[in-house]
């Protein structure tokens, strides 16, 4: 894809202008901004969806072109296997025509355009992953933290988080060629977020994706994009390289226009002594113009310093300095917990100590805010002692239900809720966000969702607690937003407890990491990468015994004989043919889960069969 001074307007006036780039096949871009900037926007460009009012875009013939945002899938009546397989529909669509090219050639056609369009079908169907494909994408939909009874259920009954999911699963089902993904690392847990990486690093497609988390930029972004102030700038390399440039870009802009501070200075002496002087009244006059030149240049490069300063108006974290708790600030002591019929942990005993910044990690629905909401004694162990220590004054931010006046104005319910007087209160929703008369009188009840969580979260801050209890603190919230509620965590005096799936965040605050683990908790030193090593050395298969070579001589393996290689032949001509009938199981139901096991069972057989039979046929050459 070629795009070439793209522009966009809303109401008449540009969201972007002059914007270009090109993306290859096995480029990873990130498209980068402040909310606002218009990524969404321009995405939606891309997929042909949103009017483009100048510039061009130029793809290859036939570029398959998938999206994934955040709006919810029209076809509520639908079953997620219905919506998820209409995003591979022109998978179906070989699979029909090659099946119809095999009636015609059967029939005795074997014209050079028929058996060019046979292989050209064909070509695409293998790129997917052959007849396989069904299978390729039911390993999708569980990764991404669907079940197979979740297959039949009708989207209307799926939450909104499951709904994005099911998004994500139908554009990276289709095998397309361009992959548009706007935030797709919102509701995943870890072990899904790590299977995604993984699956972006490998898909044969070129992919611009909008995300605001840097750990998932960092692993597989090769390319950034970033809009900003109405234009565009491409940056060809690693997420963290572009970050580095950009520190680069501004201390080089910075350096120079405090030269063309001084130079303008110089030459504006010059002319003030001796503009009237008639002998140099023409080289001051030369100097004026040589003033106007550094002037403009000047301008230009204080125009370059406030586009790389600028940035979304981020949050003002500041926390209050807390008191002093005791030592031991919680402690869990053989405890078990459950959600009503479904058992959560088991033997759970730890000790978290004054001052320390602790993460909480583990998949979804393993516990985490199960385990959060039983130490504030919301909800009681099945068995064992949760204690919170000798003064400790918690905090708690939850992600599912955030506590707020819904009777107050957010002024008042801020002052309420911190006492706080009047400006100070101001202070903390303008650093929140919260600008203005009419936000400060709007009611609590008619914030939205991504409000809400914000003002949640500017209460947290000014609580004074000196443990901070945090569930998914991050979420709703863009990049600036997250490094400086990163930088406030790591400074924070007292001691943090913290549940999020942004693992730069969890890197960066944790001294140590509790994961859930087995049904139990298990304590690692250090943050998210400290546990990921270690976690992945617990988990890694033991290295192989060596065996010694048995010596030739009269008692090594004879060579195979003609039987014993018929008799596999005949064994892997069953298998093929089992396997192709499996395969016309497939086609008609994909999601067969024991269909699915006994070609995946079939083909590891075939596997090893054709593997014994290029060894026997070697020995018998020999």
């Amino acid at each position: 894809m070629t795009a070439t001074n793209l522009r966009k307007e809303l109401s008449g006036e540009p969201l972007f202008d002059g914007v270009s780039f090109k993306v290859e096949r096995r480029d990873r871009v990130s498209l980068s901004g402040p909310n606002g900037a218009g990524k969404t926007t321009l995405l939606r460009i891309l997929n042909g969806e949103t009017e483009l009012h100048g510039g061009t875009l130029s793809l290859a013939k036939g570029t398959r072109i998938a999206l994934h945002d955040q709006r919810p899938p029209a076809e509520s009546n639908a079953s997620l296997r219905d919506y998820v397989l209409s995003g591979a529909a022109d998978l179906t669509a070989a699979e029909e025509e090659l099946r119809r090219l095999e009636q015609t050639m059967a029939a005795g056609n074997h014209e050079a355009a028929t058996l060019r369009l046979y292989s050209e079908t064909q070509s695409r169907l293998e790129h997917a992953g052959g007849y396989a494909w069904r299978e390729r994408l039911d390993s999708v939909t569980r990764n991404l933290g669907f079940s197979s009874a979740d297959l039949e259920r009708p989207l209307s009954t799926f939450s909104g988080g499951e709904l994005t999911r099911a998004s994500l699963a139908r554009a990276l089902g289709g095998d397309p060629d361009l992959l548009l993904l706007d935030e797709p690392t919102n509701h995943l847990d870890v072990a899904s977020l790590e299977w995604l990486e993984r699956e972006l690093q490998s898909i044969d497609a070129a992919i611009i994706l909008v995300a605001h988390d840097r750990w998932f930029l960092e692993a597989v972004t090769t390319a950034v994009l970033e809009l900003e102030a109405g234009h565009s700038t491409y940056f060809a390399g690693p997420w963290h390289n572009w970050r580095r440039e950009k520190a680069a870009r501004l201390a080089a802009a910075t350096t120079a226009a405090k030269r063309f501070d001084v130079d303008i200075a110089r030459l504006e002496r010059f002319v003030e002594r001796f503009r009237a002087k008639k002998s140099l009244a023409k080289r001051a006059q030369a100097k004026v113009t040589q003033i106007g030149r550094l002037q403009k240049e000047r301008a230009e490069v204080r125009g370059e310093i406030s586009l790389l300063t600028r940035r979304a108006k981020s949050l003002g974290f500041e926390f209050l300095q807390p008191k002093r708790s005791g030592r031991t600030v919680l402690e869990a002591d053989d405890v078990e917990l459950s959600a009503g019929d479904k058992h959560l942990l088991s033997d759970v005993s730890f000790a978290i100590e004054r001052g320390e910044h602790v993460a909480l990690v583990g998949p979804n629905g393993s516990g985490k805010t199960t385990l959060l909401e039983t130490l504030l004694g919301r909800r009681d162990p099945e068995s064992g002692k949760l204690r919170l220590g000798h003064g400790v004054e918690p905090a708690y931010f939850s992600q599912h239900e955030i506590e707020l006046d819904e009777s107050r104005s957010v002024l008042a319910a801020t002052q309420n809720a911190t006492g706080l007087q009047r400006p100070q209160a101001q202070n903390l929703l303008g650093r929140f966000l919260f600008t203005g008369w009419e936000m400060h009188e709007r009611s609590v009840s008619a914030l939205s969702g991504g409000e809400r969580r914000r003002l949640a979260l500017a209460l947290i801050v000014a609580s004074g607690a000196n443990l901070l209890l945090l569930d998914e603190p991050t979420n709703h919230l863009d990049l600036e937003s997250r490094e400086a509620l990163e930088a406030a965590l790591d400074a924070f005096p007292g001691t943090l407890l913290l549940v999020s799936h942004d693992r730069a965040l969890l890197d960066a605050i944790a001294d140590r990491t509790l994961a859930l683990e087995d049904d139990t908790i298990r304590s690692y030193e250090g943050g998210w990468a400290e546990y990921v090593a270690r976690r992945d050395a617990r988990s890694a298969p033991p290295e192989p015994e060596t065996v010694k070579p048995k010596k030739s001589g009269p008692r090594a393996a004879k060579p195979a004989g003609p039987s014993e290689l018929e008799r596999l032949e005949a064994d892997i001509a069953c298998r093929e043919a089992e396997i192709a009938e499996l395969e016309r199981q497939l086609a008609d139901d994909w999601a067969n889960v024991d269909v699915v096991t006994a070609h995946r069972r079939a083909r590891d057989e075939l596997q090893s069969l054709l593997i014994r039979w290029e060894q026997l046929f070697e020995r018998s050459q020999a």
